[in-house]
């Protein structure tokens, strides 16, 4: 479930990452308007941050890293990595890492560049420079035993699937991501952001991260099926995908023989994942039946693009795979984005300047010609403040978790890595080191202006993931959360409650506000 529980990518190159990239749906380095909220400071250099130009930050949101890599058995062995303060006999760093696992995680880069801990179970080490975490996801691609652990859930999707099948399964699915279909996907943002705003009434108090967490579900699944079918199949998956994640994310970080035992909370997993797999069965059995009906058939959605995928020897997908892939896609686009769309509405809540300027901004675009409208795919270019909203929240809320299993003995940043380790890098760490992003806990979207962005290093930003496993659906999260956020924003002014204080807290690979409690107060 690293990199937003999507864990795959285009092949640099292909015709399909040709068109993505092409286009740069997301913010390009030129021409901003002016900082939202003043004069911004500059950046303190650091050695951790080498020169790097806004147009590649950008970029990174949408083509695969074609650096070069030295091969592993050329690297030459330097020494051991440091080992993290701390350990217990027999324990190891686990009781401080199971309790508050990225907390732990963020006290590392203190102690170095790469950090060994002691996890029974797993040889470990931990990232924790941005340039050598740049190196890392580049050079591994696989997962290992950890990911590997969700497969109750995720089947052989590719966030799972590791070596030559990911590589093929990634480019059959591809064509999901191209910028045709990305536009398709964004009507089903727009209507269900304007539904979500004209359900709220003024005054309401709504739990902000339960409100996010449906839109965002309801959002993927409207983009995965459509139809009458569709619709039945969405609602029956929202009501079995909570507490499935909820069953998962105690699972993957737990010894796996408890897996094995007839726990009521095992047999109620199984029975979740069977109900989802028929679900998904009835739904792939009707859209195979119309297409062999009429092969010209377009439902325009995820299923009707995964149907059709073929592999290079003219190879489809399996009814297996494809429910596999469905299950990958309705995981990583309900709990990354809803956390984020929660997490925007807390930091607007917090910071009125930011908060004022986004709403000058939606009005400008949204309310031009009278009343509030929802935003639409074309309106992406001119929500600047907006999309540099979507990125801090991106850069201090991101994934705590991205692992990546190392084959052979390696080498990085003259520390020697033995082969079999997993090798982890927490981004929420990376994001939040003052090493890296001076005044980590100001909320400041305007970090994300071409000035302030031009000495960033490439590992410095990455809620995405980077290299062969970065995430293609990165654009269809950044499309979504941009839409729904400026929607929400030109009808809608969420306010804190007193006294109910916002705090964090580990789900999956994901940071969540644990209860986000706000006002509805109509604009």
């Amino acid at each position: 479930m690293a990199t937003m529980l999507f864990g795959f990518g285009d092949k640099v190159g292909s015709p399909v990452a040709r068109e993505r990239n092409s286009w740069l749906l997301w913010p390009k380095p030129a021409p901003f308007r002016q900082s939202m909220i003043g004069p911004s400071p500059a950046i303190t250099s650091s050695p951790r941050v080498v020169a790097r130009s806004a147009r590649q930050i950008w970029s990174t949101f949408a083509m695969t890293s074609t650096a070069t890599v030295t091969p592993i058995a050329h690297r030459t062995v330097s020494h051991a990595a440091p080992t993290a303060p701390g350990a217990i006999p027999l324990l190891g760093h686990w009781p401080r890492f199971g309790r508050r696992p990225y907390r732990f995680l963020s006290t590392l880069a203190a102690v170095g560049p790469v950090v060994r801990v002691r996890i029974p179970g797993y040889d470990t080490y931990v990232v924790t420079d941005p340039e050598l975490v740049r190196e890392a996801f580049v050079a591994l691609s696989d997962q290992g035993l950890m990911i590997e652990r969700a497969e109750a859930l995720l089947g052989e999707g590719v966030t799972v699937l590791q070596g030559q099948r990911h590589r093929r399964e990634r480019r059959m699915i591809a064509p999901a991501f191209a910028k045709s279909r990305i536009a398709r996907y964004a009507a089903v943002m727009t209507r269900l952001g304007a539904e979500r705003a004209a359900s709220w009434r003024n005054g309401d108090f709504l739990a902000v991260n339960e409100q996010m967490h449906d839109l965002a579900l309801r959002t993927v699944a409207g983009s995965l099926f459509t139809g009458e079918l569709g619709s039945e199949t969405a609602e029956h998956i929202h009501r079995l995908l909570p507490p499935v994640m909820t069953l998962l994310s105690r699972r993957v970080t737990r010894p796996a023989w408890i897996d094995r035992l007839p726990l009521p909370g095992n047999r109620r997993f199984d029975r979740l994942v069977v109900q989802m797999k028929a679900a998904t069965g009835a739904i792939i059995a009707a859209y195979r039946a119309e297409l062999a009906a009429d092969p010209d058939l377009d439902h325009g959605d995820l299923l009707d693009t995964l149907l059709k995928a073929r592999d290079e020897s003219g190879g489809a997908l399996t009814d297996s795979q494809v429910h596999d892939e469905l299950i990958n896609f309705l995981v990583g686009g309900t709990e990354a984005i809803g956390a984020t769309l929660a997490w925007v509405f807390h930091e607007l809540g917090q910071n009125p300047e930011v908060e004022a300027a986004l709403h000058a901004e939606v009005d400008a675009v949204l309310r031009a010609d009278g009343p509030a409208r929802a935003a639409e795919f074309g309106d992406l270019a001119e929500l600047e403040v907006t999309k540099r909203i979507v990125l801090e929240t991106l850069r201090k809320y991101s994934p705590w978790l991205t692992v990546r299993h190392v084959p052979t003995p390696y080498t990085l940043g003259g520390v020697e890595i033995p082969g079999g380790s997993m090798l982890f890098v927490c981004p929420v760490a990376v994001h939040r080191d003052p090493a890296i992003h001076p005044d980590p806990q100001r909320f400041d979207p305007d970090r994300w202006l071409p000035e302030r962005m031009a000495d960033m290093s490439k590992g410095a930003h990455i809620p995405f993931g980077m290299g062969a496993r970065q995430c293609p659906g990165n654009v269809f999260a950044l499309t979504e959360i941009a839409l729904q956020v400026a929607t929400l924003s030109a009808h809608w002014r969420l306010r804190p409650v007193p006294g109910i204080p916002v705090r964090e807290t580990v789900i999956g690979a994901l940071v969540h506000p644990e209860k986000l409690l706000m006002r509805a107060e109509a604009r």
